[in-house]
């Protein structure tokens, strides 16, 4: 129970993890682009006061394990997370522009899920 945290009145522990895609499913994210999803991600975690507990980038999908607050809701969060993504991306990768037109690098939607109990088994899950 000392995983709680706080805020002004009110003591949580919400933990989620998080799967989406690049459009098409194309195995993209490799390489250069791998590192700057990764660094672009941290980045704006911070900015929005989320906690990172997991990330891992494959070539066709991103696994994140989140600690989010309650002010925050879930899609807000992903919304903010995959459209300053792709802003940033597109800014450090002038070569996607012709296989993405119109600024759109992320899929529509993404798979969330809770984490309770199973947390490290989770962790281990994205980490590996």
């Amino acid at each position: 129970m000392s995983e709680l945290q706080k805020l002004a009145h009110a003591v949580w522990q919400c933990k989620y993890h998080i799967i989406w895609c690049p459009k098409y499913r194309f195995k993209i994210l490799n390489g250069a682009l791998r590192k700057s999803v990764g660094e672009i991600l941290r980045q704006l975690c911070e900015w929005k006061k989320l906690e990172v507990l997991e990330m891992n980038v494959q070539e066709d999908h991103v696994h994140l394990v989140l600690s989010i607050p309650p002010k925050n809701s879930v899609s807000e969060v992903v919304g903010f997370l995959k459209g300053k993504c792709a802003i940033k991306i597109f800014d450090r990768h002038l070569e996607l522009k012709k296989r993405y037109w119109g600024r759109h690098f992320w899929a529509k939607g993404y798979c969330v899920s809770t984490v309770g109990l199973d947390e490290k088994r989770i962790r281990k899950y994205v980490k590996w």
